[in-house]
């Protein structure tokens, strides 16, 4: 095939249950080679496995195949968008069924490729038996009774041979996320897998691609900046063959494109900048530049990459009791004191009846008032509040115990302190809890099929290389700025954050509006200062031995990375916030001294 100069790949998907307005909008723009979607998370792939459970025709992402395809497919085969997605979760086989089917009722003629190989619940004994531990934790194997899904993360060379085999659509089950537009970057410019550097940059292209709208405006810093977001456009991504891209979106759409919004997700949930671990490549994305071309046109540096890893990360999901809470409003003098006073009264007789019972205590309770400053610790800069909202929570071994909490919730409500208010009608119900279990596979033991319109052959991945993190050359941190005549000012002035999550782990990512900023913001934002701002939230307190700083000079961005801060992350956890999402806009309050001539152009 003639290998093509640039390519056109529309991000339309960052998660299960995002707006299916992204399609119809990216192909009104026209001229674009692929349209990709990102579906998975961990926890989506244990609710689908529980759906899986229940029907073995189902676990994977039905609007994808009913609000996506169905809807837009004659438009995707008029333009020739080639479609690639992992909407499959745990039935990619499934999930491609329902499209061939649709193809075939629309008298259309599109090649579907089903890549499976990802799933090995069927393997849980086995895997068991040779009792792997946790990755980051170091916990040991989880009963195998508990557990709901095992998926490796397969990469992009499976995506390209199936296109290289001229497939239309792509399905696949568990892939690294940035997978989806790499595959389709190897295809077009026949990378090698030895192409490290533009391995690695078709994988950052993917991962600024990967949330959709969020490299657009959304969770923006500047949010007032973002103009129209009811209309916000969906990212397109204009890839070269060496890797490099400019990021923009659809004419006349809201949102924008910026060096801020791109830095944002450039930094978003990547761990270490210099060791982003992929299937296929290992990233560094320290060095890159980002630039401003045009109004809503952004240009990205090719990444710099190393050898793939000769692992795929795995990740299990498992059952670990049940969990349960309510939120519920407060007003008038006091609110705060009348929210706590009601919830430790609630913790109180639902011990008693649970003692009363022989049930065992709540494993792990929580008590958030929302209104007053809570997540902000030792920063906070109220004393009470007149209107609140109390978040309860608790999680215990069973159904009833979780249970119960709900039911003394509700019985307590003519006993409680005046003020309390409720819109949500009737009781919630215990929900499981998830918890995660991460740990590594040897990619010699894991076999990928690809299966075009019935026609199945398989793929063996490349072996890679033992990864070794200490042969990593940081970059030289900014010098020590000035200590004379400086003014405080909050972070917020002079950069922009994006934050989020990694298991356990929240993911902070700092960016200087100005690279003159970022020596007085790097002097400021040690991992002291980090251990201090979230104390409240980390299991050992101000502890900055659970603090990670990393410095991307190309970017003027500082990336943090806090350990055990979550209570366990995603449902695993009973915080308002179990996946950081917050914590960037806590630290952007964050007081930096800054020199005072650079203070006054703020």
């Amino acid at each position: 095939m003639t290998e093509k100069k640039t390519i056109r790949i529309g991000g339309a998907s960052g998660y299960w249950g995002v707006s299916a307005m992204a399609t119809p909008q990216l192909l009104a723009a026209g001229r674009l080679d692929y349209i990709v979607f990102d579906y998975l998370a961990e926890i989506t792939m244990s609710i689908m496995a529980r759906a899986r459970n229940k029907d073995p025709d189902a676990g994977y992402a039905t609007d994808f195949v009913h609000s996506v395809i169905k809807p837009n497919l004659r438009d995707i085969a008029r333009q020739g968008v080639k479609i690639i997605s992992n909407a499959g979760g745990v039935n990619p086989i499934s999930c491609g069924a329902a499209i061939r089917a649709l193809i075939r009722e629309q008298g259309l003629d599109l090649k579907v490729a089903i890549i499976t190989g990802d799933d090995f619940i069927d393997r849980k004994d086995a895997i068991a038996s040779t009792e792997p531990h946790e990755l980051y934790s170091g916990n040991e194997f989880p009963d195998p009774k508990t557990i709901v899904s095992i998926n490796t993360y397969l990469g992009a060379f499976p995506i390209a041979n199936a296109l290289d085999q001229s497939a239309d659509i792509v399905i696949t089950g568990r892939v690294v996320d940035s997978a989806v537009t790499l595959g389709a970057c190897i295809h077009e410019f026949g990378w090698r897998v030895d192409d490290w550097d533009m391995l690695a940059s078709g994988s950052l292209a993917g991962h600024i691609l990967e949330c959709g709208p969020q490299a657009t405006g959304g969770n923006f810093t500047d949010w007032e900046a973002t103009d129209d977001i009811a209309n916000i456009g969906y990212p397109i991504a204009e890839i070269s063959r060496d890797g490099g891209f400019t990021l923009t979106k659809p004419d006349n759409t809201g949102g924008i494109v910026s060096v801020g919004t791109v830095s944002e997700q450039l930094v978003y949930e990547i761990g270490d900048p210099q060791a982003y671990l992929l299937p296929d490549v290992i990233c560094d994305f320290s060095g890159l530049t980002i630039s401003q071309e045009d109004a809503n046109r952004v240009r990205v540096s090719p990444a710099k990459g190393s050898p793939a890893p000769n692992t795929y990360k795995t990740s299990l999901t498992y059952h670990d009791g049940y969990r349960a809470g309510m939120l519920l409003g407060f007003t008038g003098a006091d609110a705060d004191r009348k929210a706590r006073k009601f919830a430790e009264a609630v913790f109180e007789r639902s011990r008693k009846v649970l003692h009363q019972f022989n049930a065992g205590d709540f494993t792990e309770t929580s008590i958030e008032v929302l209104g007053t400053e809570s997540q902000y610790g030792d920063f906070l800069r109220i004393d009470s509040a007149r209107e609140v909202v109390l978040k309860i929570a608790a999680k215990h071994g069973d159904s009833m115990g979780a249970g119960l909490l709900l039911r003394e919730i509700a019985g307590m409500g003519l006993a409680t302190p005046p003020g309390l208010t409720g819109f949500s009608f009737g009781r919630p119900k215990p929900m499981p809890v998830v918890r995660l279990f991460s740990y590594l596979t040897a990619k010699e033991e894991v076999s990928i099929t690809i299966d075009i319109d019935g026609e199945a052959t398989s793929f063996n991945d490349r072996p890679g290389k033992t990864f070794n993190p200490d042969q990593i050359v940081r970059p030289k941190p900014p010098a020590a700025p000035s200590q004379d005549d400086l003014i405080e000012t909050p972070l917020i002035n002079l950069a922009w954050a994006r934050s989020g999550d990694k298991g356990d782990k929240a993911n902070i990512g700092v960016i200087a509006r100005e690279a003159v900023y970022l020596p007085f913001i790097w002097a400021a934002l040690t991992e002291e200062a980090l251990a201090k701002r979230f104390a409240h939230f980390i299991e050992t307190g101000a502890d900055a031995s659970k603090v990670q700083r990393f410095f991307l000079p190309g970017a003027n961005a500082i990336n943090f990375l806090i350990d055990t801060v979550l209570g366990g992350g995603g449902v695993a956890s009973l915080r308002n916030d179990p996946q950081g999402k917050a914590f960037a806009q806590i630290l952007l309050d964050h007081p930096i001294p800054i020199a005072r001539s650079l203070a006054s152009k703020l």
